[in-house]
C-alpha cells in the first residue's frame, strides 16, 4: 500500500497569545498564521485579542493595529487600503479577499487569517508570487498591432467595443482567484491560471489589438488553457466582482470557432 507524508514542517501548531488589557470594552480573537521558512521551525497560528473600540472596521486595520502595537514582526503586503493594488490579498475567513475591504463584522466567532492557498510562503502573510507573475508576463499583456494609429490621433474605438473590456480592465491581480483554483494548485507550473488568462482575454476582446491569431495559438495548449474544468471558485472569490471562468469560456469558443 502506499503511503503519502506531509513534510515534517507542514503541520501548523499552536503559537503565541496576547490578551487584550483590562480596560478593552470590545474584543475580538485574531488568529495568524505565522511562518518563517529560515527558521527551521513549524509554522504556528498566534492569537491575538483585539479591542475594536480603538481598531478600524477592516480586517486590514486590525492587522496594522496588531504589527504597530503588540508584534512588530508580523509580516503582510498591502499599499492602497481601498481595494485597487490587490497588495493585502490573504486567506481570511475561509475565503480568498483583500485584507482592506473585508469588514471585521462580517466574520463570526475567531477571525482566522491564513497566507493565500497553495503558494510558497516568503513569510507569515506573504506568498511568493513569482510565478504568477512570470505566467502573466508570458501572456504579453500590451497591446500590439502593426497598423500606425492616425498621424496625431489616438487608436479609437466605438462605444459597443469598448464595452466588451468591462470586467476585464478592473482586474488588479491580487491572484484572489488564481489561488483558490484546484486545478491551479495541482498544475500551477503549466496551467496559466484564471487571473492570467482573464488577462489573456482582455487584449483579445481589444479591438485595436491586432495580435488575436497569436494569442490564440500561444494559449492552444492542453495545459495553459484547457485545465480548467469550470470549477469557478476564480468566479466566487473574487473581490471585485469579476469573472475570469466567463473570459475563459470564451478564449475557449475562440478557438473552436476558428477551428471551424
Amino acid at each position: 500500500m502506499v503511503e503519502f507524508n506531509l513534510p515534517a514542517n507542514s503541520q501548523v501548531k499552536e503559537g503565541n497569545s496576547f490578551k487584550a488589557g483590562a480596560n478593552a470594552k470590545k474584543v475580538r480573537r485574531f488568529k495568524i498564521y505565522r511562518y518563517d521558512p529560515d527558521s527551521g521551525q513549524n509554522p504556528r497560528l498566534d492569537t491575538f485579542e483585539i479591542d475594536l473600540a480603538s481598531c478600524g472596521p477592516m480586517v486590514l486595520d486590525a492587522l496594522i493595529k496588531i504589527k504597530n502595537e503588540i508584534d512588530s514582526t508580523l509580516t503582510f503586503r498591502r499599499s492602497c487600503r481601498e481595494g485597487i493594488c490587490g497588495s493585502c490579498a490573504m486567506n481570511i475567513d475561509g475565503t480568498n479577499t483583500l485584507a482592506c475591504l473585508k469588514p471585521i463584522e462580517d466574520i463570526k466567532g475567531d477571525v482566522k487569517i491564513y497566507p493565500l492557498p497553495h503558494m510558497p510562503v516568503v513569510k507569515d502573510l506573504v506568498p511568493d508570487l513569482s510565478v504568477p507573475y512570470a505566467q502573466y508576463a508570458s501572456v504579453e499583456p500590451w497591446m500590439q498591432a502593426d497598423t500606425r494609429p492616425p498621424p496625431g490621433a489616438e487608436r479609437k474605438q466605438s462605444i459597443a467595443e469598448r464595452d466588451k473590456l468591462d470586467g476585464l480592465w478592473e482586474c488588479i491581480l491580487c491572484f484572489c482567484c488564481q489561488t483558490s483554483c484546484p486545478s491551479y494548485w495541482w498544475n500551477g507550473d503549466r496551467y496559466l491560471g484564471s487571473a492570467v488568462l482573464l488577462q489573456a482575454y482582455r487584449w483579445i476582446a481589444d479591438s485595436r489589438d491586432e495580435a488575436t491569431g497569436k494569442r490564440l495559438d500561444a494559449l492552444e495548449d492542453p495545459f495553459k488553457l484547457y485545465r480548467c474544468h469550470t470549477i469557478l471558485n476564480c468566479t466566487r472569490t473574487c473581490p471585485k466582482g469579476l469573472n475570469p471562468g466567463s473570459a475563459i469560456a470564451d478564449i475557449k469558443r475562440l478557438i473552436a470557432e476558428r477551428a471551424v
